[in-house]
């Protein structure tokens, strides 16, 4: 939200915006006022979207089922959803997007996973668009959201009933701005520096007598200086 205020606006940041952080840890965030007012991870981050080995939301009858019919035990249970599931359970070969477009075409499981990640995102940011009473702004951030132009162009198809519509040449040159002139949403990419975030976290716990002079340092780092 710091980089959305800096590359946009403060008033942009300050709209309705969606955050959808793609990778093999994904998540979205409806944000309002500057806000988080949703996400799509619940109790632990096994939830919400499918990701590299987690499996998303899933009924909750689906572990009785399993315990049941396959004798897992709880422990080994929680291994599965954590270690085994998402675009790996789905796919049975890898947890790697990349590999998995690779091998989409000639590969049914391999498309399978690709697709039900961009489903999924998309119904998310349906979601999401609902609960904030529009969208202002989309950005795409983590490994795949940050490089993997043909998911944002899939999770963006058929959205353009709430006013996404992304730029071709933009979006496969990853640019910081991938959507038209003319859409009224505008869809962004922006780079996720999680090393940074932590530092100024912790320059923020109380006591830290060195915090503006480090947030500073920090903030000059991360614009290149």
């Amino acid at each position: 939200m710091d980089e959305l205020a800096r590359v946009a606006s403060a008033k942009a940041a300050q709209g309705r915006v969606i955050l959808a952080h793609l990778g093999s840890g994904a998540s979205l965030a409806a944000v309002q006022g500057g806000k988080s007012i949703d996400t799509s991870m619940g109790f632990t981050p096994a939830a919400g979207l499918p990701m590299g080995t987690r499996p998303g939301d899933l009924d909750p009858g689906v572990a009785w089922y399993m315990m049941r019919s396959g004798n897992l035990t709880p422990k080994l249970f929680n291994h599965i959803i954590h270690h085994e599931s998402g675009l790996l359970g789905v796919s049975e070969t890898s947890s790697d997007m990349r590999d998995l477009i690779e091998r989409q075409a000639s590969d049914v499981r391999a498309a399978e996973a690709v697709e039900l990640f961009c489903y999924q995102t998309r119904k998310w940011i349906g979601a999401f668009a609902a609960v904030l009473g529009g969208v202002e702004t989309l950005v795409f951030a983590g490994g795949i959201g940050e490089n993997v132009a043909e998911v944002r162009a899939r999770v963006c198809s058929g959205l353009g009933f709430l006013g996404i519509e992304l730029d071709k040449a933009r979006n496969a040159a990853n640019a910081p701005l991938i959507s038209t002139d003319a859409s009224r949403v505008a869809v962004r990419v922006i780079r996720t520096d999680e090393e940074l975030m932590i530092a100024r976290e912790v320059c923020r716990l109380p006591g830290d007598e060195e915090q503006p002079e480090w947030n500073a340092m920090t903030q000059k780092e991360s614009h290149g200086g």
